[in-house]
């Protein structure tokens, strides 16, 4: 029993074109070998495999020949239907000397399949110079003055198709990750990028651009930025987009909850049963002294209003903070110390 190209796309055998560039879209993607580094054999035989499916199921004459005579008949000898010379754009079938009618399929190369589905050949890993598959440079990213590091990858949406007209390269996804105080305050990231663009007659260089990023009060984490076509330019595509989205860093003192601030602070029993004062330096540099005078127990949570993270919609409002404890018990009292706080905590 020979392979059934239908059953690797997930697409029934009355599949139409658009329903095989859909199933070959998303798999492709998910099972790019690029995307898979912990399990890269078993992604590159199932790439290997998806790509075949999709070439013959998307020539009409390729797939006459596999429903009629299924696999076998197509790597064994039975030439395409009207065959005249084989198909344009690189014969997948070639004259094996054997006869006027011996003729052997070859499957096109995986890569090249992707490549000319998407407009790119490696979306995953090669930013910053590099690349697999079919070694085309990515759009590269860098921070400038700021020195963080990005971390590039492509989104899974694999570019518009609009008939014959050119194709939306896929968006490129970039992680920009900034501090609470970032987040809280505003600031304003430079982003320095290297892509390629074509002059009037088709001819590409290598131009660098800087993009200025205005980070808001009060922008979540998951917040994307969008440069429209500003990757890379190549013949029938339209450059893609760039996206960056914002990721938060960790902070020594606060967690973000929303739109509320979040910190534990550690004290001593005794500290718990007689009063404690928080200090606190607040993301925009104030200091704060807030008096606990209620006894704190394990569950205790001391809330401030206002002084959580400013509201995305309204930059003039803010969330609130939430004061945990950590409370330090003794692991050891003296008999002394055992009648004392008996006495002390007597009703």
């Amino acid at each position: 029993m020979g392979v059934d190209y239908y059953k690797i796309l997930q697409v029934d055998r009355n599949a139409k074109d658009d329903d095989l560039k859909k199933a070959y879209r998303k798999l492709a993607m998910k099972w790019h070998p690029d995307k898979n580094p912990n399990n890269k054999k078993e992604a590159e035989a199932k790439f290997k495999q998806i790509s075949e499916a999709y070439d013959v199921l998307s020539d009409s004459q390729k797939r006459a020949v596999y429903d009629q005579y299924g696999e076998e008949g197509l790597k064994g000898g039975v030439p395409p239907p009207e065959y005249a010379g084989g198909p344009g754009g690189g014969s997948t079938y070639f004259h094996t000397g054997d006869g006027p009618t011996s003729y052997r399929f070859n499957p096109r190369n995986a890569d090249d399949i992707f490549a000319e589905f998407f407009g790119f050949s490696s979306p995953f890993g090669s930013m910053g110079g590099g690349g697999g598959g079919g070694g085309m440079r990515g759009t590269r990213f860098s921070t400038g003055m700021f020195g963080d590091d990005m971390f590039a990858s492509f989104g899974e949406g694999g570019g518009s198709m609009s008939g014959g007209g050119p194709r939306k390269a896929a968006p490129i996804e970039n992680r920009l990750p900034c501090t609470l105080e970032e987040l809280y305050k505003g600031a304003t990231r430079k982003m320095k990028i290297s892509r390629e663009i074509a002059d009037i007659s088709g001819k590409t260089m290598l131009v660098e651009e800087i993009l200025t990023i205005d980070v808001k009060p009060g922008w979540k984490k998951g917040t994307k930025i969008t440069f429209p076509e500003k990757g890379n330019e190549q013949p029938n595509v339209i450059p893609a987009d760039l996206v960056f989205i914002i990721d938060e860093k960790p902070h020594s003192v606060f967690t973000r909850d929303g739109n509320d601030l979040i910190m534990t602070q550690k004290i001593s029993l005794a500290e718990a049963l007689t009063g404690y004062t928080v200090h606190i330096t607040t993301l925009d540099g104030r200091n704060l002294s807030i008096p606990i005078n209620s006894v704190i127990h394990p569950n205790y949570e001391e809330i401030v209003l206002r002084e959580g993270m400013p509201l995305q919609k309204d930059p003039s409002k803010r969330g609130n903070l939430k004061i945990k404890f950590n409370i330090k018990f003794p692991t050891r009292l003296t008999a002394e110390q055992k009648t004392g706080i008996k006495k002390l905590l007597a009703p």
